[in-house]
């Protein structure tokens, strides 16, 4: 996935404002290029499990038809962990599993890091992120 590093940072500063929960959103785009980063509630307020909050699908559905994007990505946090998917984070990605997950950990606040993934079939593959 191509991404700005404009995106990394604002993903990195939603988990960093969500703390101590975890955080979560849609990355639209088109064409494996990311251009627009989609904050989303985390339904479960929790710092363990996130689910994009039911309320937020409409508005970010219209605000990506407006944009002309496609849902391209979701992103999430780990507040304490490391940014590989957790057991719980395969299981729930197979209801998109054409999508790239993106992780941030926040286990060294002073040092985020920012991973992504495919999660299809209950496996994980490792997928670039090619940072402008």
């Amino acid at each position: 996935m191509k991404i700005p590093q404009a995106l990394i940072d604002e993903m990195v500063a939603h988990a960093r404002e969500d703390l101590p929960n975890e955080c979560c959103g849609l990355i639209g785009g088109r064409d494996g290029v990311a251009t627009t980063i989609y904050r989303m509630r985390n339904e479960f307020e929790s710092p363990l499990r996130y689910r994009l909050h039911g309320d937020d699908n409409l508005r970010v559905s219209k605000e990506m038809f407006e944009a002309d994007e496609e849902t391209i990505g979701v992103y999430h946090s780990h507040t304490k962990s490391a940014a590989y998917p957790s057991q719980t984070d395969v299981n729930e990605g197979q209801a998109w599993p054409e999508l790239t997950y993106v992780i941030v950990s926040l286990a060294d606040e002073d040092a985020p890091d920012v991973k992504a993934y495919l999660l299809k079939d209950l496996k994980i593959a490792d997928v670039e992120l090619d940072v402008a």
